[in-house]
Parts: structure tokens; C-alpha cells; sequence
């Protein structure tokens, strides 16, 4: 290839910036974001912030925003085909910013008590987690978004103050991002990268023409999004780049090489989620050319990437074989697979045409969006299960595992109430709080009628809510069921006397309840998981009814825990089913970690494809695979195998390590030692010497006890 020496410097200038994004920030247990440091030297005072140091509202976003682009250093490297890195997020440049609890200006004092008891994520005020639709970005250009923007100002009366307000921040965000392009063209044309400058200075007003410069405005707008607000959504990268793909060949203007090293520099630039393959809205496949070149491109990054192949009647055979062997012979947790007969089936039961359904496509951790269209919440609304069921199991004695199940779907209609009631306080005030400046950009609605995204802006509310902790609770259930009801080895005063010292004078009774039936590996685990399921899923599904909002509001349930398992696992004491207090939670929708010894591939799969919610979002089957002996021909073949029979059942999103156990065992001895080892944590990859030790031995224990 052409571009090898420059992908190698690229490459090699990727792993230097990763270690000094390590060296300065310690240990990071979430995405390996494309982001690059700052100069030390740069010093920076946002112009609008509350007293205490914070910022809220439509004007602040949009002025330090814009002050952010302008003082934004320039990135320029003569090897990149593309210019420009992102080096801060303004939205963790609030004071008491936390991931897991954003800062709010608005008092929901009333809802924290049941948000504690039961340990539920909100959501309230967090940003983005719905898709973007390149498609309007690319056909107007930022110019052309500057224009109807102010051709909506101009149309707007005095007494609208809240449209007024909107399409002011959204020309100073505009503004803010021209003036980064004007300031990087200008730099690259002095150090003679007249090619570079010359697209970057094209960009600043017009729409893309070419391929290299489509590839250069979807990085700018990646840039200008997460330095938003940590937006990471993509889009279907093989639809959106093929007309500019096609007119270059026809026109003689580049080959495949070229396409595939301006694809390796947008890859590289961040890791978005992107699709591609899948059914377009007919239901005909959408592969193309492209589409090998994007799996070749993100073969050569030797890093992070997040691309998913939605797998599908129609999908070529040749696509699906180069995604496995990609997965196999690369071992970088890439590509994922998307099921989508299961995804569509349940998406249609919301209400929505087949139609609709196949346009809502994999552009997150575990989520699915349809671009440009709906508002979500994905993956920010978490309903800690096992601290539900801590609640009822510490509210009183029980005399039968039926009783105390009750109890617990008692407490989990009212930690699902509690919940929605903090996804209606987000929705009423959010757009006072923290606007979508960039994703409303390239959404169907907001700059139409003046709205934000989350406040009546968007086409469709289709809003999110998983349940994590699934196994944990099914296997507490499991373990009474069995020890206490039927076996008589143990009593439930003997149980609840041993979890509340957490076992400390009661070892023989943590190991009975540690060995007993889990949920994957026994008849009544699966259906006490499956029960759990339904339920959660029916209290969410009814809950939507409750939430005010001035269009119609769909709840929709999933599974998924996302990173915070140790975080969610630290709240809960120790339970029946042996685990010891602090301790993890169970991830997602897979059974236990150890949950049969033979940690069996093909039993994990069914488990997880029969505990879907089944209304079009994702309870991912987290997967970590060693093929020992296997040369990767048979293991490429045992995974699409395994792949196709998990989506068959009923699955909808497969997020895979295929791994070498005993490198995962020396790199958690020494992790410099292997600045370049990969893995997905859970939706998300991350360099391993990145994760923090208690996240370093969660991949460890769930790989090597599941992996081989």
C-alpha cells in the first residue's frame, strides 16, 4: 500500500498520545476517545459560570462554547489525510461534574431519597445519546447550517424568547467551529500542506464535493461534538460516504488506496460507533465497495474502533466472513454484530413501521438510534436491580422465595416510578439546562421550529431504561429456592443472618449459596431471570404513561450496565446468592462470571437471547472467547456460527473479545508492558493499561474464566 509509512507514524504518534493522556489523567474506565492533551501552557477562563462553577442555560452553553472553538489549539499532522483533534470536553469543565450524576441547575432534592434507597442512575442532565444525521451536514455544509439558522432568527418574533435564545447559541457554536477550520487551514497552508488547506478552507462555507473532504467534515463535525458534550454517535459510514466514493473513481480522482487511507485518518480521528451493511428502509442490503474498504481501513488502525455489521437475511456472505476474520485475526474487539430481525420485531411493536425500524441503527455502547429523528436517553437510565432487591430483602422475614419475589416487584414498580419521574424533570427542564447545540444541528426539527432537541424539538421519544444486575438477582433467587425450599440445608433466618455479617462467621454458607443454580446453567435460573425480565419490562413499558410531555413519550427497556457494574456492585451488601458485599454486579444481560465451569460459549448465548426485552433495544451478549489451538480459519468458522445462532434465538447485539488468556493474565501483571492491548469493556473499547485496577481485574476475572 501507498500510505504505509504514514500509517505507521500515525500509528506510532496514537500510542504517544495515549501515554500521555495516561501519564497525565490516570487510570480512564471508559472510551479511548480520539482526544490529544492540551499544551500545558494554554490557559483557559470560560466567560460564563454560575457562582458555584458551574454553567446552565442556552446563552452560557453557546458563549463558552464558542470561546472554547475560538482559543481551540490547531492540529495539523503532514502524515494525517484529515486535520484537527479534540482536547477538551466542555462539559466536564463544570465544577462537581461527575459521570454518573451531571451537574443540574434545578432542584430535584424531592426525587434523590428514592433515587439513593434503590440506587438508580437518572439521568437527569446528561447529554446526547441519540444519533445525529450526517446526511444534513454534508448536503449544506457549515455554511449552509449557518444560513438557515439565521434565516430562522430572522423569522422569529421578539416574543419567542425561547426559540430567540436557541438560534443565537446555535449561530455562536457554528461561528465557534469556522473559526477552528479558518485557523487550521491557515496553519496548514503554512507549513506547506497546500492540499489539506486548501479543503479546509472550502469547508468553511461550502459543502463537501469530494470523498477526503466528506471525510474531513464528518471529523470536524465528530470534533465539534465532543468537545460538546462527549457525543460519539456516527452513522451508517458506508451510505453516507458512497455517492462521494463513486464520483472520485468515476472521476479518476483516487483508487482504493486513497479511499482506504482517508477512511484509516477518520477512524483514527475518534472512535465513533458506526454501521455499516444492514437493510436500508426497503429492506435491500446496503453493502457496497465501501464497505470492505471501512473493515480493511480499521484492520490497519491498530487501535480503538467501534464498527458494527448489522447481520441480516440479505447480508453477502463475503461481508459477514471479512467482519469474523477481522474479529479473529485482529483481535482488537472489532467489528460487533447487530441482529436484526430481533431488533426490527421489537421496535414494530412500539407502534412504528417495519420501515422505520430498519432506519434505527447501532451507533452506541449498546444502543440503537434512529439518525437525525428521535431522542433517547440511551444508556444514561440505570436501574440498580440488585439494590432493589437488597431493599426487599432487608425489609422483613420471609417465609418463601414467592414472598420475598413480591416484595421485590413491589419495589421494583417503585424504583421504575421513581425513575420515570426523573425522566420527566430531565425533559422539562434539560433544554434550560444543557441544550443540544450540536446534534440539534443535524436533527429534523429543532432549527425548524425553534425547540431543542429535548424539549418537543425531535420527531420521536423514544426514551431508554436498562436494567442491570440481572443474574445477580436471578441467582439470589435461585440459591433460596434451592438451599432453603428444596433442599432444607439452609433456613432464611440462617441466610439473612449470614449476608448481614457478609458471611464473615459463615463461609460453609456463602459456598453453598455461591454453588448453587445460576441462571444459564439450571431450569429454575433461567426462569427466574426470564421472570425478572418480563416483569421489569412490563412496569417500564406501563410507566410511560406517567411521564408529561408535550409529544409522545416511549419508554423502552433494556439490559445493560454499561462500565458501572463496580460502581452499582458498591452500594449493594451481600446477597443470597453468595456474592460478598461491594462486590460487582453481574453484567448486563450474560449470566454470572463462573456461571458453569465449562464456561460454555453456546449456553451463554441462549441465556442472554432469552432474557430481550424485545422492543427494538439491546440486551448485548458480552462475549470473551479464547480459540486456544483453533488456527483462525475453524475459529472464524465456530463464530459465525455461534453469531448466527444467537441472533436466530432471538439476540440483538454481540459485543466480542476474542482474546489469548495468558497475554490478558500477564498484561494485568504489568499493563505498561502493553500499551497497545485492547479490549471491549462492555459497548466501549479501551486500551488496557488505561483501566483502572478494579477494572483491569473485572476483564481479567471475566476472561479467563469465560474465555476458553
Amino acid at each position: 500500500m501507498r500510505y504505509a509509512e504514514q500509517i505507521q507514524r500515525l500509528r506510532e504518534a496514537k500510542l504517544r498520545q495515549t501515554e500521555e493522556k495516561r501519564r497525565r489523567l490516570g487510570a480512564m474506565d471508559e472510551d479511548d476517545y480520539g482526544w490529544v492533551v492540551p499544551p500545558e501552557s494554554l490557559s483557559l477562563t470560560l466567560p460564563c459560570r454560575d457562582a458555584n462553577g458551574s454553567f446552565h442555560g442556552v446563552r452560557a452553553w453557546g458563549t463558552n462554547f464558542r470561546y472554547l472553538m475560538e482559543r481551540h489549539p490547531v492540529y495539523v499532522d503532514p502524515d494525517d489525510a484529515l486535520a484537527g483533534r479534540w482536547m477538551f470536553m466542555l462539559s466536564r469543565m463544570r465544577t462537581n461534574y461527575r459521570l454518573e450524576l451531571s451537574p443540574f441547575g434545578f432542584d430535584y432534592s424531592h426525587l434523590r431519597p428514592g433515587q439513593l434507597l434503590y440506587d438508580i442512575t437518572p439521568g437527569i442532565g446528561k447529554d446526547a445519546h441519540f444519533a445525529p444525521d450526517y446526511a444534513i451536514g454534508l448536503r449544506l455544509g457549515w455554511g449552509g447550517l449557518l444560513a438557515k439558522v439565521r434565516a430562522r432568527l430572522a423569522q422569529t418574533p421578539l416574543s419567542n424568547q425561547e426559540s430567540l435564545d436557541l438560534y443565537r447559541a446555535e449561530e455562536d457554536a457554528l461561528l465557534g467551529v469556522q473559526d477552528l477550520i479558518r485557523r487550521t487551514a491557515r496553519e496548514a497552508q503554512e507549513k506547506g500542506l497546500s492540499e489539506l488547506a486548501r479543503i479546509n478552507a472550502r469547508l468553511i462555507e461550502h459543502p463537501p464535493q469530494t470523498l477526503r473532504e466528506a471525510c474531513q467534515w464528518i471529523a470536524w463535525f465528530n470534533i465539534a461534538s465532543r468537545t460538546y458534550n462527549r457525543d460519539g454517535a456516527g452513522g451508517q459510514l458506508d451510505t453516507l460516504l458512497r455517492p462521494y466514493y463513486e464520483k472520485d473513481k468515476a472521476d479518476g480522482l483516487i483508487d482504493d488506496d486513497d479511499a482506504v487511507f482517508y477512511l484509516f485518518c477518520l477512524l483514527l480521528n475518534d472512535p465513533h460507533y458506526y454501521q455499516i451493511g444492514g437493510p436500508d428502509e426497503s429492506g435491500a442490503d446496503q453493502t457496497s465497495a465501501l464497505s470492505y474498504l471501512i473493515l480493511q481501513a480499521a484492520r490497519l488502525l491498530k487501535s480503538t474502533c467501534n464498527i458494527t455489521i448489522r447481520v441480516h437475511d440479505g447480508l453477502p456472505e463475503a461481508l459477514f466472513d471479512e467482519g469474523v476474520r477481522c474479529l479473529v485475526e485482529e483481535r482488537q474487539s472489532f467489528p460487533r454484530f447487530s441482529g436484526d430481525a430481533a431488533l426490527c420485531s421489537g421496535f414494530v411493536k412500539n407502534g412504528y413501521p417495519v420501515e422505520l425500524a430498519r432506519r434505527r441503527i447501532a451507533l452506541g455502547c449498546n444502543w440503537m438510534s434512529l439518525p437525525g429523528l428521535e431522542y433517547c436517553m440511551n444508556d444514561l437510565v440505570k436501574v440498580n436491580s440488585a439494590k432493589v432487591f437488597e431493599v426487599a430483602w432487608k425489609e422483613k422475614r420471609y417465609e418463601s422465595t414467592e414472598a420475598l419475589y413480591q416484595a421485590f416487584a413491589e419495589h421494583l414498580q417503585q424504583a421504575i416510578r421513581i425513575t420515570g419521574q426523573g425522566i420527566a424533570f430531565h425533559l422539562a427542564h434539560q433544554w434550560e439546562n444543557e441544550p443540544e447545540l450540536l446534534l440539534n444541528l443535524l436533527s429534523v426539527g429543532p432549527i425548524e421550529t425553534g425547540l431543542d432537541a429535548s424539549h418537543g424539538g425531535a420527531q420521536y421519544y423514544n426514551l431508554a431504561i436498562d436494567g442491570a444486575a440481572l443474574a445477580t438477582v436471578a441467582d439470589a433467587f435461585t440459591a433460596l429456592e434451592q438451599r432453603v425450599e428444596r433442599e432444607a440445608l439452609l433456613t432464611f433466618d440462617d441466610v439473612f443472618r449470614a449476608t448481614e455479617a457478609d458471611f464473615k462467621d459463615a463461609p460453609q454458607v456463602q459456598k453453598l449459596l455461591a454453588l448453587s443454580g445460576k441462571y444459564g446453567h439450571s431450569e429454575r435460573g433461567d426462569a427466574w431471570a426470564q421472570r425478572i425480565m418480563r416483569d421489569f419490562t412490563d412496569k417500564v413499558r406501563a410507566e410511560a404513561k406517567n411521564i408529561p410531555f408535550v409529544k409522545p413519550i416511549v419508554l423502552i427497556p433494556g439490559l445493560f450496565s454499561w462500565a458501572d457494574t463496580v460502581r452499582l456492585g458498591k452500594s449493594v451488601g451481600a446477597l443470597p446468592n453468595g456474592r460478598h458485599a461491594g462486590e460487582p454486579i453481574s453484567q448486563g444481560a450474560n449470566p454470572s462470571v463462573g456461571f458453569r465451569r465449562d464456561g460454555a460459549v453456546t449456553a451463554m448465548a441462549a441465556a442472554v437471547a432469552s432474557v430481550q426485552p424485545g422492543y427494538g433495544n439491546t440486551a448485548p451478549l458480552q462475549l470473551e472467547v479464547d480459540f486456544g489451538s483453533l488456527d483462525n480459519a475453524q475459529a472464524a468458522s465456530c463464530l459465525k456460527a455461534l453469531i448466527r445462532s444467537h441472533f436466530a434465538l432471538g439476540g440483538t447485539l454481540m459485543n466480542i473479545n476474542v482474546v489469548d488468556a495468558q497475554q490478558i493474565l500477564a498484561a494485568s501483571q504489568n499493563p505498561e508492558a502493553y500499551p497497545d492491548l485492547i479490549v471491549r469493556v462492555t459497548g466501549f473499547t479501551a486500551y488496557f493499561a488505561n483501566l483502572s485496577p478494579d477494572f483491569r481485574k473485572l476483564v481479567l476475572e471475566r476472561i479467563v474464566r469465560q474465555a476458553s
